[in-house]
């Protein structure tokens, strides 16, 4: 099969679970908004914000360390079965210590945040460290469909008790933590009979070797998670007022929501594509592969960040009346270009796992949490939270830059730099006419559909010509 079908096909089917089920999961933001005042969502978005931390703490990188050593141990087996007890020592652990814990946990964190809270989120967080290796294991098979199917599973309970707590039982915002454990607790308990039916092998010298090459990864995942979580709890700690600073979080927490669709196709794209450019590396034309990905990625994202800023009257009617406030245009615009060169940097970074000198991950995440917390605690004081979207722009717009020049020198990749800049340049130009111009949606819509025909013509594939 064409590679590039392939990965299509791949991302295609993961998207059921990403892309259709968060797209579901989308749909409890105009419940939350119209059901919760923005302090209270703003409760929600900081909790969240940790969790995405901890999340990446409690894996250590070991996902993306199963894929390389999978391709190398001849026994997969015990690749998964040490990455596996590895986790769910950590994972205990960590339980353990939040819950003895949680009322210091919780008065450290302030105004809304209650210790059952804290206990509950333990529990998830570890348990969705435990099942993440073994969703790990059917990327790598390419068990696609089942993998589609136990995210589904998860997100439909998480959904359907989100709508019977909050609509149905009419009870508060401490229900949506709840449907939460829940559906972590069933997802463990699908994947438990394929944990018990495993041969369990600790292997130490490989499990040594799997720290080894994850370590940078962590520091990079933690870096890169200040650069996409931090603001929201900046925000808390760098504005007065403490219930007012909990609605600016429910604002701009609501507002980063809009931009979800940008994060769907990235984060789908990224189930697909990490075990694709591994099972590719060293076939005959494996960095014409990456560029040609890479270019039609931005083309993809491109038409995303076009269709939300065209449509965005439509979009804000997704929440409620009380988040319709008139600097939402602009962040979720900001946030949109973010989101899209945070994508273009997925793509390049695959230089250093392939090359495995994951350590420059780590430095070039470093580096973006340096420009993020730099700026967010300029800008923060100043202009609120369009200072934290401008922040987080500047941090992967920087990244991106960095990765390329440093990739040319260890993993050089023919990417079509001018040609992407094309489209960029043009996608710009397109949404500055939208933001100063007059003209109503469905005239701006012909420029997005301009664009797609301009982007099919120059990528249409040329006959051969017969001699």
């Amino acid at each position: 099969m064409n590679p590039l079908k392939k990965l299509a096909g791949h991302t295609v089917i993961y998207g059921l679970s990403s892309v259709v089920g968060r797209l579901l999961n989308y749909l409890l933001v105009p419940l939350y908004t119209r059901f919760f005042i923005p302090s209270d969502y703003g409760v929600v978005t900081e909790i969240y914000a940790y969790v995405a931390f901890l999340i990446i703490l409690l894996t250590y990188g070991f996902e993306t360390a199963f894929f390389n050593f999978s391709k190398k141990e001849e026994n997969k087996n015990n690749v998964y079965t040490t990455a596996l007890i590895s986790l769910s020592i950590s994972s205990v652990f960590f339980i353990g210590i939040s819950l003895f814990y949680a009322q210091e946990i919780s008065d450290w964190m302030g105004y809304g945040i209650k210790a059952k809270y804290i206990q509950w989120f333990a529990i998830i967080i570890g348990l969705d460290a435990v099942s993440s290796i073994s969703f790990a294991r059917l990327r790598e098979e390419e068990k696609a469909i089942k993998f589609a199917s136990i995210k589904l599973i998860n997100i439909l309970v998480n959904i359907g008790l989100n709508l019977y707590f909050i609509v149905v039982r009419g009870l508060g915002i401490e229900y949506i933590f709840v449907a939460n454990l829940i559906s972590s607790i069933i997802t463990i308990l699908l994947f438990t009979p394929e944990m018990l039916m495993s041969k369990l092998y600790f292997d130490k010298v490989l499990w040594r070797k799997m720290i080894a090459y994850s370590l940078p990864l962590l520091i990079a995942g933690l870096a890169g998670m200040i650069n996409e979580t931090i603001d929201r709890i900046l925000l808390k700690k760098l504005l007065d007022n403490t219930q007012n600073v909990a609605s600016e979080i429910g604002l701009y927490g609501a507002f980063y929501k809009l931009s979800i669709i940008m994060l769907l196709f990235i984060q789908t794209f990224r189930f697909a594509a990490e075990p694709f450019f591994f099972s590719h590396h060293k076939e005959k034309d494996d960095r014409k592969v990456y560029a040609d990905v890479m270019k039609y990625f931005t083309i993809v994202t491109i038409i995303i960040f076009l269709s939300v800023t065209i449509f965005y009257d439509f979009v804000i009617g997704f929440l409620g009346k009380s988040y319709h406030d008139e600097r939402g245009f602009v962040v979720v615009s900001i946030l949109l270009l973010a989101n899209l060169f945070l994508g273009v940097y997925y793509n390049l970074s695959i230089w250093y796992k392939l090359t495995e000198k994951t350590k420059f991950g780590a430095y070039i995440s470093i580096f973006g949490a340096i420009i993020t917390l730099s700026l967010n605690f300029i800008l923060i004081p100043k202009i609120g939270f369009i200072g934290s979207a401008i922040a987080t722009l500047v941090c992967y717009f920087s990244m991106t830059i960095v990765s390329y020049f440093i990739g040319k020198k260890y993993f050089p990749i023919p990417y079509q730099i001018i040609r992407i800049s094309v489209y960029l340049s043009i996608m710009l130009a397109i949404y500055f006419i939208i933001y100063f111009s007059d003209l109503n949606t469905w005239l701006n819509s012909l420029f997005l559909i301009g664009f797609i025909i301009f982007a099919y013509i120059l990528e249409k594939p040329k006959p051969i010509q017969k001699l």
